[in-house]
C-alpha cells in the first residue's frame, strides 16, 4: 500500500472477459452482484448445461466469495489465454485508475516473445527467492503487489537487485504486473479484507477515491443564432481534433441562445481563445471547473463501527488469527487497558499513518508507523496495532487468487508464492 468445446469456447470466453464486467467509471458505482446480474443479460445459449455453469460462476464471483477456485467448464472444453486477456481481467477486478498518482502500477515488464499464460504467481514482494520460485515453476506472469520497479531508471545493470530481477524476468520470458494501491482502494480489496478481521461493522472509506472524468471544464456563453453555434463549434473542434467535446444548447430567449461546452484540460486554452474572437461569446463567457465524481466504496483506508464491540485483547487475538501471525506490536492509548472496549477501528494496509492521521477511532491497525506517529495516536487515547508492513497485506493474496481463478480458463494455474515473506520477524 501507501509507502467444450472449441466453438463454445470461441463464442463465450471473449464475451466473459470483455463484456462480463463493466469497465467504464460508471461500473464502479455498481455493486459486484449488480454488475454480475447486468452482464448475465448479455449471455444467451441453447446449450443449457453450459449456461448453468456460466451463471453459477457469475453468481458466486462477488467480492465476498472465498470458496470457488476457478470457473467450471463442461467436459472437453479447453482454452488458452494471452497476456493481454489476463491484463483485461485484472483491470476489471481492480481498475488501475484507482491507484494513487505517485504509484507505479500496471504491466512493468513485458517479454518480447509473448506466449499463452499458463502459470501465474502471486506475491507481495518480488525478491530473489520469489524469482527462483517463479523460474522453477516456469511461471509466465508474476503479479507482485508491491511494484519491483518504482523509481525511474537510466540503465539495467546487475549491481541493483531490483534491476537484476527485471533482467532475469525478461530472459525467462516472465511478465511482471503490479496493482499496488489499486488493490488498496478498490471496494472489497486489501483494506476491506484487513478491517474484516475484527468482524462485521458499518465500514466507510477514509480517503475517498474520485472518478477520472474526461471533461474537466465547462464553458458557458451566449450566441445570437443557430448558425453562429454551428460555426463556433466547428472552430473549437478544429483547434483540438483529438479531444471529444460535448455541448448543449438551450432554447433561445431575449438574450440569445445559451450554449455550454465541456472540455478537457488540453482543450481549454484553444477553446477559450476561439470564443474570445466572437463578440457575443466574448461578452458572456464564464468558465467553470468540474469536480471529479466520488466513487462510493473505493478509496484508501477504512473505518469500521463494529456491530459487536470487542476488548483490545480480543482485537489482538482476532487480528493474529486473520493475519496468520503469532506476534503483533501493541501501543495502548492513553487511559486504555487490554480490557478497554473497541467500538471503532481505523485500518490502512502497509504504512498507513498518512491516511490514519487525525481519524478518531478507538484502535488503529496498520503495518507500520514511525515512533512519533505512534506517540501522537497514543496521546489521543487511540491504541495501535502494528503487524509490520507486508504482513498487513499478504493474506489478501489468497483471497485474490480465488477471485482471479474463477475468471480464467482451466489451462491457467494461479499460485500464491511460498517464498514471499516479510523481511522482519520477532526473534
Amino acid at each position: 500500500m501507501l509507502i467444450g468445446c472449441r466453438n463454445l469456447s470461441r463464442t463465450f470466453f471473449p464475451l466473459i472477459h470483455q463484456r462480463f464486467w463493466l469497465t467504464s467509471q460508471a461500473a464502479l458505482f455498481s455493486s459486484t452482484s449488480g454488475a454480475s446480474s447486468i452482464c448475465q443479460s448479455h449471455l444467451t445459449c441453447s446449450h443449457s448445461s453450459f449456461t448453468r455453469h456460466i451463471n453459477s460462476a457469475f453468481l458466486h464471483s462477488s467480492v465476498h466469495s472465498s470458496s470457488i477456485h476457478r470457473l467450471s467448464h463442461p467436459a472437453g472444453c479447453s482454452g488458452v489465454m494471452e497476456l493481454k486477456e489476463i491484463l483485461q481481467v485484472l483491470e476489471q477486478l481492480a481498475p488501475l485508475s484507482l491507484a494513487e498518482s505517485w504509484d507505479n502500477v500496471g504491466l512493468l515488464v513485458e517479454p518480447s516473445k509473448l506466449h499463452p499464460v499458463k502459470t501465474i504467481l502471486l506475491t507481495n514482494d518480488l525478491t530473489d527467492a520469489v524469482m527462483e520460485e517463479a523460474e522453477a515453476m516456469s511461471c509466465d506472469l508474476i503479479i507482485s503487489y508491491h511494484p519491483p520497479l518504482f523509481r525511474p531508471i537510466k540503465r539495467l545493470i546487475q549491481k541493483d537487485w531490483k534491476q537484476r530481477l527485471a533482467i532475469r524476468a525478461v530472459e525467462a520470458g516472465i511478465a511482471i504486473f503490479s496493482p499496488h494501491t489499486s488493490w488498496d482502494s478498490v471496494k472489497g480489496g486489501v483494506n476491506d479484507w484487513l478491517v474484516g478481521g475484527l468482524g462485521s461493522g458499518q465500514v466507510s472509506v477514509l480517503s475517498q477515491a474520485q472518478g477520472g472524468a474526461s471533461h474537466s471544464h465547462k464553458l458557458e456563453f451566449i450566441v445570437k443564432n443557430t448558425e453562429e453555434v454551428n460555426s463556433i463549434m466547428e472552430e473549437i473542434r478544429a483547434c483540438d481534433s483529438g479531444t471529444t467535446l460535448q455541448h448543449a444548447v438551450s432554447r433561445p430567449d431575449d438574450s440569445g441562445i445559451h450554449v455550454s461546452v465541456t472540455c478537457s484540460d488540453s482543450a481549454l486554452t484553444p477553446s477559450v481563445q476561439t470564443l474570445l474572437q466572437h463578440n457575443a461569446p466574448n461578452q458572456s463567457l464564464s468558465i467553470l471547473k468540474l469536480e471529479k465524481p466520488p466513487l462510493p466504496g473505493h478509496g484508501q483506508g477504512r473505518l469500521s463501527v463494529l456491530d459487536q464491540p470487542v476488548s483490545v485483547a480480543t482485537a489482538i487475538q482476532k487480528m493474529k488469527s486473520h493475519l496468520g501471525l503469532s506476534h503483533l506490536r501493541l501501543a495502548l492509548g492513553l487511559g486504555q487497558t487490554l480490557e478497554s472496549s473497541v467500538c471503532t477501528a481505523a485500518v490502512c494496509a502497509g504504512s498507513g499513518a498518512s491516511v490514519l492521521n487525525g481519524v478518531k477511532a478507538d484502535l488503529y491497525i496498520t503495518g507500520e508507523m514511525s515512533h512519533h506517529e505512534v506517540l501522537d495516536a497514543v496521546a489521543k487515547g487511540t491504541s495501535v496495532i502494528l503487524s509490520d508492513h507486508s504482513n498487513s497485506e499478504r493474506g489478501y493474496l489468497a483471497v485474490f487468487r480465488e477471485r482471479l481463478a474463477v475468471r480464467l480458463h482451466e489451462s491457467v494455474t494461479v499460485v500464491v508464492s511460498k517464498a514471499d515473506r516479510d523481511p522482519l520477524e520477532v526473534v
